[in-house]
């Protein structure tokens, strides 16, 4: 994987033409995807992996503008999101039933949190795992609470906030400080680039299924969503999601059937079942969110 040629994210200038370039690779079809996923898996064929990365680096640019609020280039979101999609394109499993797309996201996702989290200084920042809830949380808790100003809460908003996000009056002040501090705007003009945004090049075409998968899913593959869908299932049905793909030496159909004293079919059915709870359980939790 690390032969493989991708187009230079730039900065300034130059990441619109980059966006555009994106844009003209071509989607891949459900039978597409599955022979290149194959020929990746059997032969470590570049070429085929290659074409699976390209066809999505749309969808990493739809995810990382997701995040343009925390401080940080777009260029360098985009980049961290493109090494997440080539970790999720090595371990892609086509058997599974499932688009990359779906699988790739958590992987797009994680690498750009993880940069952003490093690049504040999690030192400073704090590492409790409520600090870091509060961290992500923080920006759509005021927009429900139609708090648009980015300066310092009121008294009142604090505690407002504090209580939509289960911390203290103090915790949600310090916070929003720090992403006030940091806090700048990417929806500028492309300098001297046909009067585009970057907003505008990101929307400019028609939705792509990776694009409309992106918007209304990229919120729910979350850790702790995850992590509480997962205590929901069966024991078994958990053991094959966590052999499946939470795994870093993913099992066999075959072995998970030898484990269970059941098919292949009948792992494959369960795995899907299990699947699809957690699906449902963290569109469940994104929704009371």
């Amino acid at each position: 994987m690390s032969t493989l040629k991708l187009p230079a994210v730039p900065q300034d200038d130059g990441f619109s033409g980059y966006l555009r370039q994106v844009w003209k690779f071509p989607m891949l079809t459900a039978d597409e995807e599955y022979m290149l996923a194959r020929r990746y898996v059997e032969h470590q064929d570049t070429e085929a992996a290659h074409k699976m990365v390209t066809s999505h680096l749309r969808l990493v640019a739809k995810i990382a503008f997701g995040y343009r609020g925390y401080g940080l280039p777009l260029p360098d979101l985009v980049a961290e999101g493109n090494t997440g999609l080539m970790r999720a394109v090595q371990k892609f499993d086509p058997e599974k039933g499932f688009r990359l797309s779906t699988y790739a996201m958590w992987w797009i996702r994680a690498a750009v949190t993880e940069y952003i989290l490093h690049s504040w200084s999690m030192v400073k920042l704090g590492t409790m795992a409520a600090q870091k809830k509060l961290f992500f949380s923080l920006r759509k808790a005021k927009k429900q609470l139609n708090i648009y100003d980015n300066g310092e809460l009121t008294p009142e908003q604090a505690g407002e906030v504090a209580q939509r996000l289960g911390v203290t009056d103090k915790e949600a002040l310090d916070m929003n400080r720090r992403l006030a501090a940091r806090d700048f705007s990417l929806n500028t003009p492309m300098p001297k680039d046909e009067g585009m945004e970057y907003l505008d090049t990101l929307a400019s075409e028609a939705p792509s299924p990776e694009a409309l998968v992106a918007d209304s899913e990229e919120r729910t593959l979350h850790n702790g969503m995850l992590k509480n869908a997962l205590g929901e299932l069966p024991d078994r049905e958990r053991e094959i999601i966590m052999a499946r793909f939470l795994s870093d030496d993913p099992i066999t159909l075959e072995k998970l059937g030898e484990r269970f004293g059941v098919s292949r079919e009948r792992v494959r059915q369960l795995e899907a079942r299990a699947f699809k709870k957690l699906q449902e359980s963290v569109l469940t939790q994104h929704q009371a969110a």
